[in-house]
């Protein structure tokens, strides 16, 4: 049975975009399955002692810069480090993401327009017209979608994952899951990577 790698994520996470395509070639590497589960960021945050980042220490927000500039280089994608339209409230993206997955979809392409959208075109992803245009290009009912993303199956989900990504002692975003054990960061995919070559048995918390 293949390997199967539950990915936690929000559609603003800058980081979550730099891992998002080393990610979705490591499953294809090792033939694994990746499982996309949308969260409320802040609320993962929240539960694990962090601030938003508006709220952190000023050295910390400057510190960001730094790490987002060595992982932009690492990864060799283009990225805005203060893109027009962020910080934003990205809950009704990832509420379209969590219909589309509801309905089977396979939303990876459409998370990496998402993506590029707000760190790339300094586009907005809080805006219905800039998300119903993303959901066209990759052959989604938009209005649909929307209608959907609004509803009481793709919240509840919504919810659900926010409250896996908790229990997985998931710090913050992206987090990505292998057999129980949580691996922190875009940054530990290497890390994600050797747990699957070696096959080892899940490291737990004490």
């Amino acid at each position: 049975m293949s390997a199967r790698i539950e990915y936690f994520f929000t559609l603003v996470s800058p980081y979550a975009y730099l891992g998002h395509a080393a990610l979705m070639a490591l499953a294809v590497r090792h033939g694994a399955t990746v499982v996309p589960r949308p969260v409320k960021m802040v609320e993962v945050f929240r539960a694990a002692g962090g601030v938003p980042l508006g709220q952190r220490a000023a050295a910390r927000q400057r510190y960001r810069f730094i790490e987002l500039q060595r992982a932009r280089a690492e990864r060799a994608l283009p990225l805005n480090l203060q893109p027009k339209f962020f910080p934003v409230d990205g809950s009704l993206a990832d509420r379209c993401a969590c219909a589309l997955i509801a309905q089977g979809h396979d939303v990876s392409e459409f998370m990496l327009s998402a993506f590029r959208t707000l760190w790339v075109e300094e586009g907005n992803l809080a805006d219905v017209a800039t998300l119903s245009a993303l959901l066209a290009r990759h052959g989604f009912d938009a209005g649909a979608t929307l209608a959907q993303a609004d509803a009481e199956a793709a919240q509840a989900l919504y919810e659900q994952n926010t409250q896996a990504a908790i229990a997985f002692d998931l710090p913050g975003l992206p987090g990505y899951v292998l057999q129980g054990e949580p691996f922190w960061g875009q940054d530990r995919l290497d890390a994600l990577d050797a747990a699957l070559r070696s096959g080892r048995t899940p490291y737990r918390a004490l």
